[in-house]
């Protein structure tokens, strides 16, 4: 099977608006959350999540476009831009039969939904809908628009697996690519679920924090004090293309993905498997796809979201695949952008690419008080980054439903 590298990644994140800004923002260990500026928060139990800042997407779309799109496809566009202009691509000078667009979205254009069911609400019934209702709202338009953007017409698709939708979108990419079946896919995801709705739901299944006194330090996993995660928004695009490819037009490789692991927990609606099964078995694919060991692993981004039952679940099972290694760095940065559901992967994943390319471990932060039982046994990075050698790098990401999906990413070598 062909080699598939990394050559251009994009970054839109409540600590960042670009790659360079959010890797920045990791590395010192800075907060996304603050209150929630998008509507009226008094009435609900939680009254803060992690907003991009000081961003308008008609700095990026022209107006008459931004009105035909959700916010989640905005944040989308507007990240593959920046992949693209990263990775130096000239797409009129490549065969766009052969490129196409994996994206991920769990929620897909849920604020146009509330949107427009509440106004059709308060109109009596009468069916006054946006003609672009449809449009904005289905999960899969985000990947139709950046093929339309750029004319590319190979593999075009959603993924949809909860909160680990953008992970399950890059590895769909990156097996596309070894099978020969695309030169180049454009991948990643993107979540805009900062609404009445979304928080609502969540804080009816008690998932989010509600320490609303001290946004900044609510998510702290690992922390025995920890009570739910911080909803965060924005998208991560990354290029993955075939290494044969990405030599011919003389693309800046970033790093290589070398393996992928999916499974399931196959045991709660919303909750994880109490042992880490699906975890468990996630990771040791991923690891046998990439044909290498556990403890070629430096550095594990965990999805570590800062739920009580969550949290504890993946410590055990890295604990099953990894033992009690001095080695491995582990760390958290949904402590810092939040959890951005179907984006999460994307971005965590870039956190990793990052990672390698600057052989920097960003900290988790605002966790003090670990679990007893992993305080001793994990290198959780906590409060500051560690410089050491990164070759490989591993990315979790679970979602409702016991959806689960593991990435392995390499240090570039020729």
């Amino acid at each position: 099977m062909k080699r598939v590298v990394i050559t251009g990644l994009g970054a839109l994140t409540p600590i960042g608006n670009n790659v360079n800004d959010f890797w920045k923002s990791l590395v010192n260990g800075k907060s996304g959350a603050a209150p929630i500026t998008k509507f009226d928060t008094s009435k609900f139990k939680t009254k803060f999540a992690c907003e991009l800042k000081d961003f308008d997407p008609l700095d990026h779309i022209e107006k008459a476009e931004a009105r035909k799109y959700d916010l989640f496809t905005q944040y989308a566009v507007i990240s593959v831009e920046e992949a693209i202009k990263n990775a130096n691509i000239n797409f009129e000078i490549l065969n766009k039969n052969r490129i196409g667009v994996i994206w991920g979205s769990g929620n897909g254009g849920i604020g146009t939904f509330q949107q427009q069911v509440t106004e059709f609400a308060q109109g009596n019934g009468t069916p006054r809908f946006n003609p672009f209702f449809i449009p904005k709202m289905i999960v899969d338009i985000a990947s139709g628009i950046i093929s339309i953007k750029y004319g590319l017409r190979g593999i075009n698709f959603t993924t949809v697996s909860a909160c680990a939708t953008s992970n399950t979108a890059i590895i769909d990419a990156f097996n596309y690519i070894r099978w020969g079946k695309a030169d180049m896919i454009i991948t990643g995801g993107s979540e805009a679920p900062i609404n009445e709705s979304s928080v609502g739901g969540f804080n009816a299944s008690k998932a989010l924090s509600t320490l609303n006194e001290n946004p900044q330090i609510a998510s702290r996993p690992f922390d025995i004090n920890r009570d739910g995660f911080v909803m965060g928004e924005g998208a991560g695009a990354i290029i993955l293309e075939s290494h044969e490819h990405a030599i011919k037009r003389n693309a800046p490789i970033i790093a290589e993905i070398i393996g992928g692991g999916m499974a399931a927990d196959a045991y709660h609606l919303t909750g994880t498997h109490p042992e880490g099964e699906g975890a468990y078995l996630g990771m040791l694919a991923a690891l046998e796809d990439a044909n290498i060991s556990a403890n070629e692993i430096d550095y594990l981004n965990t999805h570590a979201t800062s739920t009580p039952q969550g949290d504890t679940s993946e410590l055990i099972a890295v604990e099953r695949v990894f033992g009690r290694q001095s080695k491995l760095n582990i760390s958290a940065t949904k402590s810092m952008t939040g959890h951005l559901l179907g984006a999460a992967g994307a971005v965590e994943a870039i956190a990793c690419i990052k990672a390698i390319q600057s052989n920097i471990v960003p900290p988790t932060i605002n966790s003090v008080d670990i679990e007893p039982e992993f305080k001793n046994i994990f290198n959780l990075t906590l409060h500051q980054p560690k410089q050491k050698q990164v070759n490989h790098a591993m990315s979790n990401t679970f979602g409702f439903g016991g959806h689960i999906a593991t990435s392995i990413f390499k240090k570039y070598m020729e």
